[in-house]
This record gives C-alpha cells, sequence and structure tokens, in this order.
C-alpha cells in the first residue's frame, strides 16, 4: 500500500482517487479468489469506478474496503456490478439497427439456422431488439441468441425480459427509427410500471454467464455483437478478444462492434471488410 494518507473516498468533502497499488491489490484479489479478472481493463475507468464504489459505500480506509471483499463474497457481487458498465437502451442507435435489417439479415436468411452471439448483452435490452428485427423477418423460429455478460445480476434482468415502463418511449421512437413498422407496443405488456417482453421473444433465447477475458469460444455464430465493451479494455485485451470473436465466427458471417471501437490495427482486419459507414463487418477470409 503506498504511504501517507490511504487514498479513497472522501476527505474533507473532496474525492480523492484509490492509488495504483492499491487498484493492483483490488484487481489481484477479484482475480486470485473469485475468479475475476480485470487486470487488463482501462485503469482509468476502473480506478473511477472503484473510487465511486468506497464513496458510496462510505468505507472509512482502503484497509476496510479490502477486508470486505476478501471476507463477503456477497459484497464482491455488488462489487463487480458497480465496475463494470452497463449503459444500453433497445435499438440503441437506431441507423445500426437499420443496417441490419437491410444489410446483414437478408443475407442470413438464405442460412438454414441463425446462431448469434450477444458478447456484453448487460441487461439484454440489444437482444430483445434483435429478436423483434428476426420476428419481423420472420427469421425468429430458425434462430438462436445466445446472450452472455460477465456480471450473473444483469442476466438474470436479461432472462426475465422486465424494464421499467418509463423509457418505452424513446424505444418506441428507435424502433421506428430503425426501419420498424408495427407498433411496438404489441412486443410487450404493460403492468404496475413495468413491461414484460413476449415470451415468443425470450425462448429463442440462451443466456449465460461468460468471461472474455478468460473464457473460450463455445460455439461457432453468424452473428456476433460486441457493442460498447471493448473501449474499457486495453490494447492487449482488445486483441485477444476479437481474436476469440475470430475463433468464433464461420466463414461470411459478421461482426457488430460499438460507435467508437474498430478493428483498424488489429490482427483480424486483413480478413474482414466493412460493410458500410456503421460498425458492421464481414469475414471473407
Amino acid at each position: 500500500m503506498s504511504g501517507g494518507k490511504e487514498k479513497g473516498g472522501q476527505e474533507n468533502g473532496i474525492m480523492v482517487m484509490i492509488g495504483d497499488q492499491e487498484l493492483d491489490l483490488v484487481l489481484t484479489d477479484l482475480l486470485d479468489l473469485y475468479g475475476y479478472d480485470f487486470t487488463q481493463y482501462a485503469k482509468a475507468s476502473l480506478r473511477r469506478r472503484i473510487t465511486r464504489l468506497w464513496s458510496l459505500d462510505r468505507f472509512p480506509s482502503f484497509a476496510e474496503l479490502r477486508h470486505r471483499l476478501r471476507s463477503d463474497p456477497a459484497y464482491v457481487s455488488r462489487f463487480v456490478a458497480e465496475i463494470t458498465v452497463h449503459v444500453t437502451e433497445m435499438f440503441r442507435d437506431p441507423t445500426f439497427y437499420k443496417a441490419l435489417r437491410t444489410d446483414v439479415l437478408k443475407t442470413l436468411a438464405a442460412k438454414p439456422f441463425i446462431r448469434i452471439w450477444h458478447a456484453g448483452c448487460s441487461t439484454g435490452e440489444e437482444v430483445y431488439s434483435m429478436a423483434i428485427l428476426l420476428s419481423e423477418a420472420q427469421l425468429l423460429a430458425k434462430s438462436l441468441l445466445y446472450a452472455t455478460d460477465l456480471n450473473a445480476a444483469v442476466l438474470e434482468t436479461a432472462r426475465r425480459g422486465i424494464y421499467p415502463l418509463q423509457p418505452m418511449k424513446q424505444y418506441s421512437e428507435n424502433y421506428l427509427l430503425s426501419g420498424g413498422t408495427a407498433d411496438f407496443s404489441c412486443y410487450y405488456t404493460a403492468q404496475y410500471g413495468h413491461v414484460k417482453f413476449s415470451d415468443e421473444l425470450a425462448e429463442r433465447m440462451v443466456f449465460s454467464t461468460h468471461n472474455l477475458v478468460s473464457d473460450r469460444s463455445f460455439n461457432e455464430f453468424d452473428l456476433i455483437l460486441c457493442r460498447n465493451v471493448l473501449i474499457y479494455f486495453d490494447k492487449t485485451l482488445q486483441d485477444r478478444v476479437l481474436t476469440l470473436f475470430d475463433e468464433s465466427l464461420s466463414p461470411l458471417s459478421y461482426l457488430a462492434l460499438g460507435s467508437k471501437e474498430t478493428l483498424k490495427f488489429s490482427g483480424i482486419e486483413p480478413r474482414y471488410k466493412q460493410l458500410n459507414r456503421e460498425k458492421i463487418w464481414r469475414k471473407i477470409g
């Protein structure tokens, strides 16, 4: 531990960031005791989120925080949930989903069966968005959507398919901008301020924990979506994950990333061709 005042939390009302040595100790504990490997995540982002949690949970010292992590597995679940980023929405970036409709699904329609992997699916809004696209293209019955995340708590939300009613107006607008023509509310039932999406959509989904850092490929896919996850990894880990995706994609299949993510300068770039202005690549080699 670094000398002087312990870093993190609040001192005289001022937020003080966790130090490098403290951060390394926490990451080592998470890996050695629980198997969560964050050692190649972007350090600046991790430092901000751990500092925020330190303050939020009012630990008086780094030693208290570390002791809680080492001795309380239930708290570790909360800790991991807080330091992993879960920002998502249905039909996020509508032009991206429009490109899926027009450029990807029409090609996948020729396949006898379609396997899609949502890697880092968070609470599942984008998985349900994809299921709606497949349903409207008459492809859902011959598709299987694998939705994975490191965090078991967000996976449970995705598995239940129950979300707050409040953002549905925005989601409906996103849906229409993506090329949807139905009444978006036909895909869910509303009750007591929440909505539950159709079981017809959910029955084509398989939810499972998967660690992009350490776990291997588990199937061959026609489309992999991993949007706005790689930006939280360092370059070495980004390359490792992209290699995992490459190994998991069948020939002439598709890889979709987030708006700030790219295959440029990666080892797999020569085997892929970007389709359009959206971050969708087709495997050609």
